[in-house]
């Protein structure tokens, strides 16, 4: 966790790196690969598949039953049949190949993505960056050294409305901002108790659980669920939360917290989800010698809406306010702010608009410049340390001072530890990338 080791390996890196490559197919034509394909990840396959010059190359998931469906479903749709995958090492020995598009669980997400970097392949990652601090630094190296394009699924960053609602900020529309809040409140209900039982035909367990300890299979350790169990997911609030703990940051313009403070539980449900439904978590920064806050919220089971956030749509209340010396705005989901102005709350500025965070990706690619990734994946890893933090202070029962200069909690070495997990080999993030 030395941040003197970290910056010497992007340094050496950048000085030792020969030119990044350019596409491995013909006509600028972007084969690209999909990476656990249940959930989000087929709507990876469906959004690249809509885009020209670019082809679904490959098709990867540990489940044979997912992997054949999404092979089907690409030849349906006229277009040329994937190669098929249950080992993602497999594929990335296929030099043909020049992105993989990764949507598989928490677990596997750095280590995917520095493999893919070491093999010459750019990356779109899903959130959250990282299943641990360390691992995702690791990330970053990784990224660096090898001259890759790696994009955050943060897709919010692409809202061309919640872009301009950052300028809105920047330009001092609320005024002096003070504080941020997240607001993840989803319906969310039981998932009940699943016994211990033999793992289905045509599921690859052993990959799936890669750098997790292995377990007994349970229904509830597989398919989506396993959001819920530490080995695997983040809970909630690494879940959908993190989108909106990256639009905190980024309006707020805030790296890293001095303070974080967090407290929850598991409400209601008596079943097998191991992470809290219910979580508060309070974040402090001090940056440029000014204090700013953080206030982020999961809720499970009969929530309000707030600031109009959620209002006329299915129940959730999914968003982020933030507060300033002059009114405040309101960011519903990713696609649309309003703001309110003056001890009247007066209507300001507004707007509803969405983007291509897959399309900024591959034009990112064509340029070999990472920074015109709207989510490189930097910005993604700083954005993943809020929610490591405030977990890690949810698991110890205690506020945590952090310190970004040494990427360490003064005074507290359990705290610190927590930083790292130890990985089943050989699916092990190396520790020089």
């Amino acid at each position: 966790m030395n941040r003197r080791y970290f910056l010497a390996t992007t340094a050496a890196a950048a000085g030792s790196q020969l030119a990044p490559r350019g596409l491995a197919s013909p006509n600028d034509t972007i084969r690209i690969a999909c990476v656990g394909v249940r959930g989000q990840g087929r709507s990876h396959i469906r959004t690249y598949s809509a885009i020209k010059n670019v082809e679904i190359a490959a098709i990867c998931d540990v489940d044979e039953s997912i992997l054949n469906q999404r092979i089907a479903e690409v030849e349906k749709s006229g277009k040329p049949r994937p190669a098929a995958f249950t080992d993602y090492r497999k594929l990335l020995e296929d030099k043909s190949i020049d992105a993989v598009s990764i949507a598989t669980p928490n677990h596997w997400h750095s280590l995917m993505g520095i493999w893919a970097c070491q093999a010459g392949k750019d990356v779109y990652l899903e959130k959250p960056a990282s299943h641990s601090i360390w691992e995702g630094r690791q990330l970053v190296a990784a990224a660096r050294k090898y001259n890759r394009i790696v994009q955050h699924g943060t897709q919010s960053r692409s809202s061309a409305a919640l872009r301009e609602a950052v300028e809105k900020l920047r330009e001092g529309v609320i005024g002096d901002v003070y504080m941020s809040r997240g607001l993840c409140f989803k319906w969310r209900d039981t998932i009940g108790r699943k016994p211990v039982e033999p793992v289905p035909d045509g599921v690859h367990y052993d990959l799936w659980t890669g750098p997790a300890p292995l377990k007994p299979f349970t229904r509830n350790r597989f398919h989506y669920t396993w959001h819920w169990f530490w080995d695997y997911g983040n809970g909630d609030i690494g879940n959908q939360g993190i989108h909106e703990f990256d639009i905190c940051r980024w309006g707020l313009g805030v790296k890293y917290p001095t303070k974080v403070s967090s407290m929850g539980g598991h409400f209601m449900f008596d079943d097998d989800q191991e992470t809290p439904n219910t979580q508060v978590a309070t974040l402090e920064f001090n940056e440029a010698g000014k204090k700013r806050l953080m206030v982020f919220e999961v809720r499970h089971w009969m929530s309000n809406h707030e600031a109009g956030i959620g209002e006329g749509g299915r129940g959730d209340t999914i968003g982020n306010t933030f507060y300033g010396s002059k009114g405040y705005m309101a960011i519903d989901g990713y696609t649309s702010y309003k703001t309110f102005l003056g001890r009247e709350q007066q209507p300001g500025p507004s707007r509803r608009e969405g983007g291509s965070h897959a399309e900024n990706f591959l034009a990112a690619m064509r340029s070999r410049n990472p920074s015109d990734l709207n989510a490189e994946i930097e910005e993604g890893h700083q954005s993943a340390v809020l929610m490591h933090l405030a977990n890690i202070s949810f698991r110890l029962g205690r506020t945590l001072h952090f310190d970004s200069e040494t990427f360490t909690c003064k005074g507290d070495s359990e705290a610190t530890r927590m930083f790292r997990r130890d990985y089943r080999k050989p699916f092990v993030v190396p520790q020089n990338v």
